[in-house]
Parts: C-alpha cells; sequence; structure tokens
C-alpha cells in the first residue's frame, strides 16, 4: 500500500510503501525461536533487550556464550539481565527474561563448539542474527580469520541443517572494504580466496600469519577489515541456497533513546574521544578536522536490523533452496545528518562546561592536527611528559601508577584509527532508507528509526557523556556540582602551570642568555641598568 503519512515524532512526511498483507513484526516473531550470536557483545545485548520487550510473544532467544573461567554461561546471561539496559523490562516484564537461553559455545571453535544435545534443542530456530565479531584492529590475523571468517563459515553451516529458517542475518561494517572510497549496497571482490584463508589459518601458527599479514592483506590496514570482507564473501557464495542479508552497521555508538538515552558499554568511536578529552587524558589527535564521523545510535542500528529481518522473513517462497538475491543494507547516516571530527571535538569542549567528569585529572583541552611531527611534539609534551611526573609522584605517595601505561594505549589506538581518522568514504544507503518506508503502521512506535534525521546533535552527544558517565565511569548525576567545582580548580591550575611555564621560559632566553641585552645592542642602545647576567 501506498501512502503519504507523518510519522508520530514529527518527522517530515515520507511515502510509505508497506505490504498491508504482510503479518506486523510482533506477528512474525510471535512463537519464533531467534539464534544470537555475540550476544554479550554491545549490539547484542541491545538487540536482546529489544527482541523481548517489542516481540514478546517470541518463544526462545537462544544466546551463544563462551564459559569462563570461574562464571558458568548462566551466570554470564544472569549478570547481563542486572544491566541498565535491562532496567525497564525488569520493571514492566520481569517474566519475559526467561526467554533468554544460553548456549555453551564458542564462533570461533569448529561446529560453533555446541554440543549434540544443544543441536538437537535448537532445531526449532528460524531466526538467526550472526553479531559475533573480534573488533579489534591489532587482533592477530590468526584468531581474526578463525573468529571472524571461519566463524561465519561455520553459522551458515549450522543454519543449513534448520529445516525451518526463514532469515539469517549477518552483520558485517560498512568498513569491511575500505580500499573503495565509494561503498554501495553489494559484495566487492576480496583480496584472497576464503577458503585458502581459513585452511591457512588452521594448519600454520599465529607467529607465522602475522610475518606474512602485512603481504597477505593487500591494501587492507589491518586483520579486522581483512577477515570480514572474507566473511562477506562467504554470505555472497551461500545466498542462493539461504534466506541471507547482509547489514552493515558503520561506528556505532550510544543509543539515542530506546530503552534509555546514552546507553554504551565501551569507549569506541565519538564516545571515548570526548570521554578522554573530558578527563583531560586526551589533548592532540593526528587527523583530518573535515573527516566525516560516520556514526549511527544502536538503538537506530537494531530496530532497522529487526526490521530486516522481519522483511526478508516474510517474503514469498523464502526456502533453502529459493532465496532471491543478497538484500545488503548500508547502517549509516552519514549523508543525513553528520558531524566532523572538529566538529566532536569542539562539542567535547563545550558539553565538558556542562557535564564534567568526576574523574577529570586534568584541564580539557588540545585540539587535532594533520601534521604529524607536529602531533608528535605535542603528545611527547602533553601525554608522555606529564604522565610520567605524575606517575613520579603517585609513587611517591605509595600509589601504583598508571598514566605513563594509559597514556600509551591511547598512542597506540590512535594509531590503529589513523586510517579511518585521515580518509573519507561515500556509504550509500538507498536500501537502508527504503527499508523504513515498508514499516506497517503498527509496528512505528517500536520500530521505525528513520527519526534519527531530526535529532538535536548537541543534545545527542550530551546523553553519550552522561551514558559514559553513568554506565562506563560508574559516576553518579548528583556529583556533577562537586565535579563543576574540581573542573575550575583544574582549569585554574592549568592557567596556573601556563603561566609559570612561560614565565620560565621567559626568564631562561632573556635573562640567562641576556636575549634583551643583545636585542638592545643590536638595536644602538645601551641601557642604563645591569641585568645581572655578566
Amino acid at each position: 500500500m501506498h501512502a503519504f503519512s507523518n510519522h508520530p515524532s514529527g518527522l517530515l512526511p515520507v511515502e510509505q510503501n508497506y505490504d498491508p498483507s504482510k503479518p506486523s513484526i510482533r506477528e512474525f516473531f510471535a512463537g519464533r525461536d531467534v539464534f544470537v550470536t555475540g550476544g554479550t557483545g554491545f549490539m547484542g545485548k541491545v538487540l536482546i533487550e529489544k527482541l523481548l520487550r517489542s516481540c514478546s510473544e517470541l518463544r526462545t532467544i537462544y544466546v551463544l556464550i563462551r564459559e569462563k573461567k570461574h562464571k558458568s554461561v548462566a551466570e554470564r546471561i544472569a549478570e547481563m539481565h542486572q544491566l541498565p539496559l535491562f532496567e525497564k523490562l525488569r520493571q514492566e516484564a520481569p517474566h519475559l527474561l526467561a526467554k533468554t537461553v544460553p548456549v555453551r559455545g564458542d564462533v570461533s571453535m569448529l561446529g560453533l563448539g555446541l554440543s549434540p544435545d544443544d543441536r538437537e534443542q535448537m532445531r526449532g530456530v528460524s531466526v538467526i542474527f550472526h553479531v559475533a565479531a573480534s573488533v579489534r584492529f591489532d587482533d592477530p590475523l590468526q584468531a581474526a580469520i578463525l573468529l571472524n571468517t571461519r566463524g561465519t563459515r561455520e553459522v551458515v553451516h549450522f543454519a543449513e541443517q534448520l529445516p525451518n529458517l526463514r532469515v539469517l542475518m549477518h552483520v558485517s561494517s560498512t568498513y569491511s572494504n575500505p580500499d573503495r572510497y565509494v561503498i554501495d549496497e553489494e559484495v566487492y571482490p576480496a583480496y584472497a580466496n576464503w577458503r585458502d584463508t581459513i585452511r591457512i589459518a588452521e594448519h600454520f601458527d599465529e607467529q607465522t600469519l602475522d610475518v606474512l599479514a602485512p603481504k597477505y592483506m593487500g591494501f587492507l590496514p589491518n586483520t579486522y577489515v581483512f577477515t570480514k570482507s572474507l566473511a562477506e564473501q562467504i554470505v555472497a557464495e551461500h545466498a542462493d541456497r539461504l534466506p541471507l542479508i547482509l547489514f552493515r552497521p558503520s561506528i556505532v555508538i550510544s543509543s539515542m533513546k530506546d530503552p534509555i538515552p546514552g546507553w554504551m558499554d565501551n569507549f569506541n568511536g565519538p564516545v571515548g574521544l570526548l570521554v578522554g578529552c573530558g578527563i583531560g587524558l586526551c589533548r592532540t589527535m593526528y587527523c583530518d578536522p573535515n573527516n566525516i564521523a560516520d556514526f549511527t545510535p544502536v538503538d537506530v542500528c537494531i530496530k532497522a536490523m529487526i526490521v530486516a529481518a522481519w522483511k526478508r522473513g516474510t517474503e514469498v517462497n523464502v526456502t533453502h533452496k529459493e532465496s532471491a538475491s543478497l538484500p545488503i543494507y548500508n547502517c549509516c547516516i552519514s549523508n543525513l545528518r553528520n558531524s566532523t571530527m572538529a566538529q566532536i571535538v569542539e562539542m567535547g569542549r563545550m558539553l565538558s562546561d556542562e557535564v564534567p567528569l568526576d574523574k577529570c585529572i586534568w584541564a580539557p583541552g588540545g585540539g587535532i592536527t594533520q601534521i604529524r611531527i607536529y602531533n608528535l611534539f605535542r603528545v611527547l609534551l602533553y601525554h608522555i611528559l606529564p604522565a610520567i611526573l605524575i606517575d613520579g609522584v603517585f609513587r611517591l605517595m605509595g600509589q601504583k601508577p598508571f598514566l605513563a601505561k594509559l597514556q600509551r594505549k591511547i598512542y597506540t589506538a590512535n594509531v590503529a584509527l589513523e586510517y579511518f581518522i585521515l580518509n573519507n568514504w561515500d556509504f550509500k544507503n538507498r536500501n537502508f532508507i527504503r527499508l523504513a518506508s515498508e514499516i506497517k503502521p503498527e509496528d512505528n512506535k517500536d520500530f521505525y528509526y528513520r527519526d534519527f534525521i531530526e535529532f538535536d546533535v548537541t543534545l545527542y552527544f550530551r546523553n553519550c557523556i552522561l551514558g559514559a558517565r553513568r554506565y562506563l565511569l560508574k559516576e553518579k548525576d548528583e556529583n556533577i556540582p562537586k565535579a563543576l567545582v574540581h573542573l575550575r580548580r583544574m582549569k585554574l591550575l592549568d592557567k596556573v602551570c601556563k603561566t609559570i611555564i612561560v614565565a620560565v621560559f621567559l626568564y631562561i632566553v632573556l635573562i640567562q642568555f641576556d636575549l634583551l641585552g643583545m636585542v638592545l645592542h643590536l638595536a644602538g642602545y645601551t641601557p642604563s641598568f645591569d641585568l645581572g647576567c655578566k
């Protein structure tokens, strides 16, 4: 049905192109068994919470979880349910949490590490969200291949055994093909054969692969994007046999509003930059100030994932043997709402006065530069030397030093990001935008995601910082007035220190080296006072 309607949020009118004969999203998921990999990761947690709350009639969500030392999979899922992310669900419908069933396994293992009993139990699964991946840029090549590439193959093999499968979504990344500066919603050729790559990872040791990595990966900057691009090849090759979706989010960061504003469980992306600047640790950054930071709020991303799965699962004749062409969605918003790195840094400065951090160790400041040598000088002056001095004070006080180690981590992380913050990409997202128009009116309240077009960027980043305070730094909102007082002291101390440094510099240059006397002498003027420097 074609209609022209306003979304309740006040968004500009968009053409609706929904099929009234299709079941609603809630109806589609009702009674279904869902399988989620990466369920304990950032996106996985938000996906599980959203499915439980907005598709409450589903039967079971099986969550693949690695068993950690001294902590069972049941304990890990129970711990996850206690997060602030699930507070709304705990208050409104706590019984729904029992629908999450932890399954012991590991995506990096053959057969996903599943036991025969668990495989049999999950025979009724009809929807799979493959979210698991290592997002570390510095992972050894072998580990990245086994998790990101072979793990995808194992998920596909598992899906082939399911008699009732309606949809398998593979979550990739818009940055999985960074050697191209225009990324459309299509699969691009990889630098290597995925079968050969898996075979190499299985038969060679980690050290050998690390030596071969720069040559083997071609022009790709790290093991993450290399192995994710190979995983896309696996998905593409099986698209004629399975009801697959390739979903590519950009940088996924804090939630916009659902279920709570500012939810985040890691320091990735712009949020990490804002926190680093707000604490006073990050005072210089090597990047292009005009670089577009393509970020997507996690709740926007999760809603789009669920809608895409519903659309694929409700297509006619979706069976193992009769699958349409591979649907691909670039989940990104930079062509609609964007912020440059310079704007984000400036926003961080402004917001640090409104929402300061309790753990601020110095006044926020600094900036970004495209000159590598100048950045290295600033790293030495603003990061390394102060860290060494403050760590020395900690040692004298009998406390454990940590700043030098932390600054080393920050520098390493910035180096790993250089390729991405010095370049820009043009991500095409026609399918992602068009998908929103197919949502039925009864599903708009819970799943409409195009309202990001009108959101207030400053308010959003303010919520990001508040979320970082609450959920990452474990700081209480009632401490903000004290943090403001502490920030003013830090700013005063910063000014005093800068004044002392300038005074010492002038003393050395003008007095110790008698620079003023030399200048006056060259000017032909002999002062009538003695500078006291013989």
